[in-house]
């Protein structure tokens, strides 16, 4: 990772895209935006499409413009200019193929109640089950009406699905993920790409035509909220909603929740206090921050559904990269409305050896034929660790559920590993959602050996023997597809740090050099209460490593990371090098005589704790005045 992994949860370029159902699962990824439907529409106040889209649509353009190039991305053709870097970063193409693969199987799990049989290009045959025997109860028409008989329609890739999803790309810019939809992803009704920039918009009618997907695709040009705000009918809502914003969707999220089911999230901000008044949660610099991330979206996408009876249901959450996706089901429902306090939770972070606790809001119970709601007991700790003795910072509340749903996870990854000429990067969408499957459903967050070692200053043990000492004192252990050195456990922190202090017996490190203060001495000062074995065993070895999969990739090119901003009006950026260049060294003032820092007055004369008198570097001048502020 090319960013400190404590802020990534925090970088304002993040990448969602959730999955929402109603009553009839109907999905929170992405939406198809169209006209409301009156019974007679006025034209005066019909909804006016853009000038340049308009005109486009009567006389495409298919040929390449000045200063125009052509990126090639799966079965997409984009015209894009060639000098803004904005509209495409080819690093995010598994983010796009991920998209895809499992838009692709919802299809076939909401299409099969319909009757309706998906093909995928060099997928084996597969028999279509229907899930449920009853029609839709948000779309009752098309649940009577897609069977005839006997007869199974089946739906393919390019082609037009009367009975298929509706998908809305509100933030589409160039178009390229609308129009990989549209080419791509079988049982599709319709597409529509949205962009507020009339550049954007053009550009994504000129590639849909270019594409040759018009009768799928549509552009428009519209603030993505109200257009999604114009479709909150029961009628109305959209399948899938794509948000991908460049900065914090926080804009959009009330909209997403009611035009279709849910809505994607970003965590954004760059300090706590941003974090919560755009989520509702407080953010903590931590090891798990990456997990963190995901479950601070879950929990700002469950509070807005709650607002409108409505809760979710996670089908993937992974955080890779800059970005995060989130794929998440939800269902309208007043009574599963009531777990929500249940599933959130606040974090008690220890400032000091890492060590966390979770606090749920809620508790239930369940009386036999009826569930108790009440209120949580707690704190689960003191003002200060029991381990290390600092102090405990709160953070969250977050989601404390599964992040995951198992078995759909298993149907995309089962779908890609057998069809794997489908996607450029089949092998890495392999490896991260086989290590999803791997992970512990019930265990949120997770510590980092390498930090651990870190806390008390010794050699850091081989990851499989400490995955084997906690399968040996009984414990359950995962990793996690969010970071390379992570374990997921469910031993509590005392277990955790007695393995440690076993490791550290035959690991020394000079305790005569730790401060009494230090977190290092007070963890080491206490005995463990078993003793830990590091034999390796043949099952701390997941499945996913034993392979070798392709399951964290190293950075592809240099300066991966987002791009830079767009300018208003679609304008082209500035070369981005120039802009790293121009903006290197950014200090004003820089000290490069040491004679010169006897212009700043010395911090630890003023503490009296300087001890190099008059051949300190700095000033011991009371009242010595900086001239110069160093940024």
């Amino acid at each position: 990772m090319l960013v400190r992994p404590a802020r990534l949860f925090l970088r304002n370029f993040t990448h969602l895209c959730l999955h929402l159902p109603t009553a009839a699962r109907r999905w929170c990824v992405g939406c198809v935006m169209e006209p409301p439907k009156t019974a007679n529409p006025d034209p005066a106040v019909s909804v006016a499409k853009p000038a340049m889209v308009k005109s486009l649509e009567e006389s495409p353009l298919i040929g390449l413009l000045p200063g125009e190039t052509v990126v090639k991305e799966g079965k997409a053709s984009i015209l894009f200019p060639c000098a803004n870097e904005v509209f495409y970063n080819p690093v995010q193409e598994f983010n796009r193929d991920l998209t895809c693969a499992v838009i692709t199987e919802f299809s076939r799990e909401v299409l099969a109640q319909r009757g309706v049989k998906i093909l995928v290009p060099g997928e084996k045959e597969r028999v279509v089950v229907s899930l449920s025997d009853e029609p839709s109860e948000a779309d009752p028409q098309e649940g009577n009406a897609n069977v005839e008989g006997d007869t199974v329609v089946t739906a393919t890739a390019g082609q037009k699905c009367m009975h298929g999803l509706r998908i809305l790309e509100g933030l589409a810019a160039s178009g390229l993920r609308s129009v990989r939809f549209a080419l791509e992803v079988p049982g599709l009704r319709s597409v529509t790409a949205n962009d507020f920039s009339y550049k954007a918009a053009a550009l994504i009618a000129r590639n849909a035509e270019y594409n040759k997907v018009g009768e799928i695709l549509q552009a428009t040009c519209k603030d993505a909220s109200m257009l999604m705000y114009e479709m909150r009918g029961k009628n109305d809502r959209y399948d899938v909603i794509d948000l991908d914003p460049y900065g914090s969707p926080a804009s959009f999220l009330d909209a997403a929740v009611q035009s279709v089911s849910d809505g994607g999230v970003c965590v954004s901000g760059n300090s706590g206090e941003t974090c919560y008044s755009k989520y509702g949660s407080v953010s903590i610099k931590a090891k798990y921050c990456h997990e963190l991330a995901l479950r601070i979206i879950l929990h700002s996408l469950d509070q807005r559904a709650n607002a409108y009876q409505r809760y979710i249901q996670p089908l993937l959450s992974v955080s890779v990269d800059f970005y995060i996706r989130v794929f998440v089901r939800v269902f309208t429902g007043q009574a599963a409305v009531k777990n929500s306090a249940s599933k959130q939770a606040l974090i008690y972070n220890c400032v000091g050896c890492g060590s966390f606790h979770l606090q749920k809001m809620g508790r239930r119970t369940d009386n036999g034929k009826h569930m108790k709601y009440s209120a949580a007991t707690g704190p689960p700790v003191g003002p200060t660790c029991e381990h290390c003795g600092q102090r405990h910072q709160l953070g969250g509340p977050i989601w404390a559920e599964a992040i995951h749903d198992r078995p759909f996870v298993q149907k995309v990854l089962s779908a890609v590993s057998t069809n794997p000429s489908r996607f450029e990067t089949s092998k890495r969408i392999e490896g991260i959602l086989s290590m999803v499957t791997e992970e512990l459903e019930d265990a949120p967050l997770y510590y980092t050996v390498d930090s651990l070692s870190s806390t008390i200053h010794c050699n850091t043990p081989p990851l499989l023997q400490f995955r084997s000492a906690l399968l040996h004192a009984g414990y359950r252990v995962s990793l996690s597809h969010a970071c390379k050195n992570a374990i997921k456990t469910d031993a509590p922190p005392a277990a955790i740090w007695d393995i440690m202090r076993c490791w550290e017996k035959s690991n020394p490190v000079k305790r005569e050099k730790l401060s009494e203060m230090t977190p290092a001495f007070k963890i080491l000062s206490t005995e463990p209460s078993f003793e830990a074995c590091f034999t390796v065993r043949a099952d701390a070895n997941p499945q996913s490593r034993q392979r070798h999969l392709t399951r964290f990739q190293e950075n592809p090119q240099a300066f991966w990371g987002p791009k830079a901003r767009a300018k208003a009006g679609g304008g082209i950026s500035n070369n981005l090098q120039q802009r790293r260049m121009k903006n290197q060294n950014k200090r004003k003032g820089q000290i490069t005589d040491s004679s010169q820092l006897k212009r700043f007055p010395c911090k630890k004369f003023k503490q009296g704790t300087c001890t190099y008198g008059d051949e300190c570097s700095y000033s011991h001048d009371p009242d010595c005045i900086t001239e110069e502020k160093m940024e």
